[in-house]
């Protein structure tokens, strides 16, 4: 149970790192980043797949079809959806939207994978979770206070990153529920060799994308220099980084917490992302968070003990 804890912590970490790229990259289009980062993350599993090609080759064609699901909605769609959401409402609200995920995946578990899992009587599960709950509260509370003195187009532009953010956290609601009964009906699997397959099965699609993105770009007379952006080394080392740490590593660590852990429990410590992403934005700005953000970043805190305490 530790060696599951400390590797969601992990891949929580890294997958923080995917909302300040947006932020770093303002000009890009969401699509663009989207298509950019699981490119990478396919290119990046080629030479693993070679690498790991006897594992790979036990794979069945319902293993790759389950791949192809997991990589377009729980890779591309989801994070087309969340970079379009902080390009539109900024870094904290759509960070704090997706902190729902620990909440919604372990209620979502505790009703679906009871007969797999046990399920945790409810009187012990809403203490943690209404703890993450008040946590995410405290956190919105500012960056909510700010929106009242936006325009009424700030304010349609900033419902749509709400609207985005929704989506997002519909995707990967879906994505860990499906990845966690892979790992678990497949015990003997190396949960590396899964988190390279959902690479190779990425790599087509963001390919597909990437250059349809191409073509309705010069279509429609947009004047955004393709295939790199106005930074290209900017992009391509940022798309690489995310590619190897957020995309292929955190997958690798999550599916090794996934394989470990009861779902209940590992889709709430999902909140790790949260508080990276959280830590890495308020970085970024150079500032230290209010007193209201640090009460929320306790609370979610005390909820992820208070949930491991009862497994």
């Amino acid at each position: 149970m530790g060696a599951g804890v400390a590797f969601a912590l992990a891949a929580g970490m890294m997958w923080g790192l995917v909302f300040v790229g947006p932020l770093l990259l303002p000009e890009y289009p969401a699509a663009l980043q989207s298509f950019g980062r699981y490119l990478a993350f396919g290119l990046i599993a080629l030479p693993l797949g070679w690498i790991d090609r006897a594992e790979i080759a036990r794979l069945t064609r319902s293993d790759w079809i389950e791949a192809l699901k997991l990589a377009l909605i729980g890779n591309l769609v989801y994070y087309l959806c969340l970079a379009s959401a902080i390009q539109r409402a900024g870094a904290p609200l759509p960070t704090m939207i997706i902190g729902t995920l620990p909440v919604v995946i372990a209620i979502s578990a505790n009703l679906r994978n009871h007969q797999r899992d046990g399920r945790l009587p409810w009187a012990r599960l809403f203490p943690s979770l209404l703890l993450i709950a008040a946590g995410i509260a405290c956190v919105n509370q500012a960056e909510l206070a700010t929106q009242t003195e936006r325009s009424t187009a700030d304010l349609a532009r900033y419902a749509s990153g709400v609207l985005f953010a929704i989506v997002a956290v519909a995707c990967w609601t879906w994505y860990p529920l499906r990845n966690a009964d892979w790992l678990r009906h497949h015990p003997g699997r190396s949960p590396r060799t899964w988190a390279t397959a959902q690479g190779l099965a990425t790599l087509p699609l963001a390919l597909t994308g990437y250059l349809l993105l191409w073509l309705w770009l010069a279509v429609d007379g947009n004047s955004f220099p393709m295939p790199f952006g106005p930074r290209p080394f900017a992009f391509v080392g940022l798309m690489a980084a995310i590619g190897l740490f957020a995309s292929w590593l955190g997958t690798l660590c999550w599916n090794e917490a996934s394989q470990r852990l009861p779902t209940a429990l590992v889709g709430q410590l999902i909140v790790f992302e949260t508080l990276a992403a959280l830590l890495y934005a308020f970085l970024l700005r150079g500032q230290w968070p209010a007193p209201l953000t640090f009460l929320g970043i306790g609370l979610l805190l005390a909820g992820v003990l208070w949930a491991v305490r009862n497994k």
